[in-house]
């Protein structure tokens, strides 16, 4: 590939940066401390874009001092990564933000860099480029040490993670460090080459196509996911308090040629599932259930069968799309997503709420929102 368009990616991603940062700052009345950590992962990640593509442009200033003063965005991007990781993880108050270390160590590489270059000439600019690799390797510890950090937190100590168990797998957080680890040792590879071939930008271009499209997806994804948990947080608090009145009328819909004992007894068993909110768990399965009736998972399956239209699994999901309808055809729910409804009604996942929101229905969630 050629340098054209390695520093076409430079300047395009940059530019989608900056987009990205408007879009997501100003599209929203209140922006939380989640986001605003996201966004400046990605804006430092800009801003660093831009300069290398300024350098590899040839664009130059005037002035010496100006021409040496490389201002190093890049340190910024893991530490205002790991602030948006342990905000999202809420787990804050629990662990170290380094946050305070890392505007120090920047504005003392300022300081440090205005020295050097006040120091060297036109003809000797060698203490520069020395300090320029060093700078580098102490910025490259810094962010790996960060990245142990987020690596040991979410593979290692899983009681910090309590909280965003109850509505995130993170998976794709995980898949993220992972590919992450790829990232650091480019830069690892970058640097050496950088120092053997002395001073050629092109060691750098693997390094910046794969952390711009790594930390660009992060920015989109992370957005994405922090709206869905920030809507299942509201939505699991609402749904506390929450009269399930209709819900518990479907629940208790039965045969009519069924017994008075058979018919008490369903009654009293989906009471329970309506009144504890059980069908609100996506973990719900017949076994722990009946074990909480205190009877045999024979006769709870058995007891569905006859006295509802449904086998145990559909029943369930019968009364989680009744509460998604109800959420859906309530304006004062209007804000919140569809996926963030259907997975706090109970389901697992995206697909599994439509599909069974469909069967149930005969319309998609987005339909029935808009008819109602």
């Amino acid at each position: 590939m050629s340098a054209n368009f390695f520093n076409f990616l430079l300047i395009a991603g940059a530019v989608q940066g900056f987009i990205f940062n408007g879009f997501t700052l100003f599209s929203k009345k209140k922006v939380s401390k989640v986001i605003i950590f996201l966004n400046l992962t990605v804006f430092f990640l800009s801003l660093n874009n831009l300069q290398a593509w300024l350098i590899a442009k040839d664009f130059r200033f005037d002035f010496f001092f100006l021409r040496q003063f490389l201002v190093p965005w890049y340190m910024f991007i893991m530490p205002m990564f790991y602030m948006f990781f342990i905000y999202y993880l809420n787990i804050q108050g629990k662990v170290r933000s380094f946050l305070k270390v890392a505007i120090v160590l920047f504005v003392l590489e300022l300081i440090l860099r205005s020295v050097f270059i006040l120091n060297a000439s036109e003809t000797n600019i060698y203490s520069v480029k020395m300090y320029t690799y060093i700078e580098e390797m102490v910025n490259a510890a810094f962010s790996i040490f960060l990245f142990y950090k987020c690596l040991r937190i979410v593979f290692g100590e899983s009681k910090l993670l309590d909280f965003i168990a109850n509505y995130d797998d993170i998976k794709w957080l995980k898949i993220f460090l992972i590919l992450g680890g790829f990232v650091l040792g480019f830069w690892i590879l970058a640097i050496v080459l950088n120092t053997y071939y002395d001073d050629d930008y092109r060691s750098y271009y693997p390094l910046r196509l794969a952390t711009s499209v790594l930390l660009y997806w992060i920015g989109y994804q992370g957005t994405s996911r922090y709206t869905l948990l920030h809507d299942r947080i509201l939505l699991r608090g609402k749904l506390a308090v929450l009269k399930l009145e209709t819900t518990e009328k479907v629940a208790a819909e039965a045969k009519k040629d069924l017994s008075e004992k058979h018919q008490q007894e369903f009654e009293t068993i989906a009471r329970y599932i309506v009144s504890e909110q059980r069908f609100l768990d996506a973990k719900l399965s017949l076994e722990p259930l009946a074990e909480e009736l205190e009877i045999s998972a024979g006769h709870l399956s058995k007891l569905i069968n006859t006295c509802s239209e449904y086998n145990f699994s559909d029943y369930i999901n019968s009364l989680r799309v009744a509460q998604a309808k109800e959420l859906l055809k309530d304006d004062d729910f209007d804000n919140y997503t569809i996926v963030a409804i259907g997975l706090e009604c109970g389901f697992n996942s995206r697909s599994t709420f439509y599909t069974a929101f469909k069967k149930f229905t005969d319309l998609t969630p987005s339909e029935y929102r808009k008819k109602y």
